[in-house]
């Protein structure tokens, strides 16, 4: 019984460790650039500043919060976007789980709720620069 249960607990530990693993490595390759400098609909690139700067939070996470409701519309709405690769649906996946330990960690300790909001804001990016190459509407800065 106490070997079944040692088993079950390290296999969930290894795939926690290769899904977090699995998402900075995309994360890293993958350029993180602006989906469009003159986009204005998304706050990805303020955001981003503003957590260098050390501003408040809860107004960063508010936006980020919008824009990946925007993000989300697109993607179910617009004809010919969608989240094709397994690549993407994990970059999905990544930020819900960073918007759960942002929700558990902001009031506690607040350096961990920053990182999550920025590698939330990278994984926008990233996502939002895939929607905007899919579309052919992609500009590099």
């Amino acid at each position: 019984m106490f070997t079944s249960v040692l088993i079950i607990v390290l296999s969930f530990a290894l795939l926690v460790y290769w899904f977090r693993y699995s998402c900075l490595l995309l994360l890293r390759s993958r350029s993180a650039a602006p989906v469009c400098p003159a986009d204005l609909r998304f706050s990805i690139e303020k955001v981003q500043q503003q957590l260098k700067a050390g501003d408040d939070l809860d107004p960063l996470h508010r936006s980020l919060q919008r824009d990946y409701a925007l993000f989300i519309f697109l993607v179910e709405h617009a004809s010919g976007l969608s989240l094709q690769s397994f690549d993407d649906r994990l970059l999905v996946w990544d930020y819900k789980v960073l918007q759960l330990w942002y929700g558990l960690t902001k009031a506690v300790f607040p350096s961990q709720a920053r990182q999550a909001l920025t590698e939330m804001a990278d994984i926008m990016a990233v996502l939002l620069k895939r929607i905007a190459e899919q579309a052919g509407t992609y500009v590099e800065a």
